[in-house]
C-alpha cells in the first residue's frame, strides 16, 4: 500500500513538473520578483526593471492560459514575502499582479473566447476602471491621514520638489497634487498595456501563439462611456481646492477612452496612402501640444463609442 502511494504521488509529481502551465507559471513569477525586487533595492536600471515586472505575467497567461498567470503571480507573491517585505509584495500585488491576472481572464471570458484573437473590450475596460479602483482605495484608506490622500500627496510632492532643489511653490503643489494620483494610474495603464504587446509579440517570435491579438482593434462597449460621465459630475460638485480625488478618478477613466481615440484614427487612417505621414505628425503633434491634442483625441474616442462604428456589432476583429 504504501508502496503505491509513494509510486502515484511520483507519478502525480512528474505530470505537474512536465506541465508546460505549471512551468510557466513558476518561471514567470520567479522573473516577476527579480524584476520588482530589483527595482525595489535600487539597483542599476531599477526603474526600468520595475516597468517590466508585469511582462512575464502576461506571457504567462496569453502563451499559457488563466491558470498559468494565476499561478505566477501567487509565486511572485511568495518570493516577494520571502525575500522582500510584506510592503513590497503588496504593492507589486495591487499595482502589477492582480490587473495583470484581471486583464488575461477578462480577455478569456468574452464572446470570442477561446479563439485565436481573444475579445479585448472586457480587458480594455478594467485599463481605466482598474486604476480608478486603486484612487477610490487608497483615498479610502488614507481617510484617517491628515488631509487624507490629498494631504499625502501633498506631503510626496513637496518632498519630491525639495529633493529636486526647487521651492514648494504653493501653486505648483496644488496643481501637482490634483493630477498626481491620475499621473501614476495612466502610467501603470500604459505599462500594463505595453507589457502586455510586448509579451505576445516575442511569444509569437518564440512561436508559442500564432499571432498577436488585435491590441489596435480593441473597441469600449457603449456603456463605459457612463462611467467617466458619472466622474465628471462628482468632479462638478466637488469642493475647490479639494476635488483631487474626483479630479483623479475621472482622468483614469479618460486613458481607455484616449486610447480608444488612437485606435479609432489608425482605423480611420487605414486606407490613406500616405498613412504614415499622416500618423507621424498626429503623433509629432501630440508630443508637441500634449493636452490639446490629447483632448481631441479622447473626445473622438468618445464619439466614436457614441457613434457605434463599423465592426461593432459584426464578427470578431481579422487575425494580423
Amino acid at each position: 500500500m504504501a508502496a503505491d502511494s509513494t509510486r502515484q504521488g511520483t507519478e502525480e509529481d512528474r505530470r505537474i513538473a512536465s506541465d508546460p502551465r505549471w512551468l510557466a507559471a513558476g518561471a514567470a513569477g520567479l522573473a516577476a520578483a527579480v524584476l520588482t525586487l530589483w527595482g525595489f533595492r535600487g539597483m542599476p536600471g531599477g526603474a526600468l526593471t520595475l516597468w517590466l515586472a508585469p511582462m512575464p505575467l502576461f506571457m504567462a497567461g496569453i502563451g499559457f492560459g488563466a491558470g498559468a498567470v494565476i499561478g505566477a503571480v501567487g509565486v511572485a507573491f511568495v518570493a516577494l514575502m520571502a525575500v522582500g517585505s510584506s510592503l513590497g509584495a503588496g504593492l507589486f500585488l495591487g499595482v502589477f499582479g492582480a490587473p495583470a491576472a484581471a486583464l488575461v481572464l477578462a480577455s478569456r471570458r468574452g464572446p470570442h473566447a477561446g479563439t485565436a484573437m481573444p475579445d479585448l473590450a472586457a480587458s480594455f475596460t478594467l485599463l481605466g476602471i482598474l486604476p480608478a479602483a486603486g484612487v477610490a482605495v487608497a483615498a479610502w484608506l488614507l481617510s484617517d491621514v491628515p488631509g487624507g490622500l490629498e494631504g499625502a500627496l501633498r506631503g510626496a510632492v513637496e518632498q519630491a520638489l525639495s529633493r529636486m532643489g526647487l521651492p514648494p511653490a504653493e501653486g505648483l503643489v496644488v496643481e501637482l497634487v490634483r493630477v498626481k494620483a491620475a499621473a501614476i494610474g495612466f502610467w501603470v495603464a500604459m505599462a500594463l498595456l505595453i507589457n502586455a504587446a510586448a509579451a505576445s509579440g516575442l511569444l509569437v517570435r518564440l512561436g508559442i501563439i500564432t499571432a498577436r491579438p488585435a491590441f489596435r482593434e480593441a473597441r469600449l462597449p457603449a456603456w463605459y462611456a457612463l462611467l467617466p460621465a458619472l466622474a465628471a459630475g462628482l468632479w462638478l460638485v466637488a469642493d475647490d481646492g479639494s476635488d483631487a480625488v474626483e479630479l483623479s478618478l475621472l482622468l483614469a477613466l479618460m486613458v481607455p477612452v484616449f486610447l480608444h481615440g488612437l485606435a479609432a484614427f489608425h482605423r480611420a487612417t487605414g486606407a490613406l496612402r500616405g498613412r504614415p505621414m499622416v500618423l507621424g505628425g498626429a503623433y509629432a503633434a501630440l508630443l508637441i501640444m500634449s493636452v490639446p491634442v490629447a483632448l481631441a483625441v479622447t473626445g473622438y474616442g468618445l464619439f466614436d463609442i457614441l457613434n457605434g462604428t463599423r465592426g461593432r456589432r459584426g464578427a470578431p476583429p481579422p487575425q494580423r
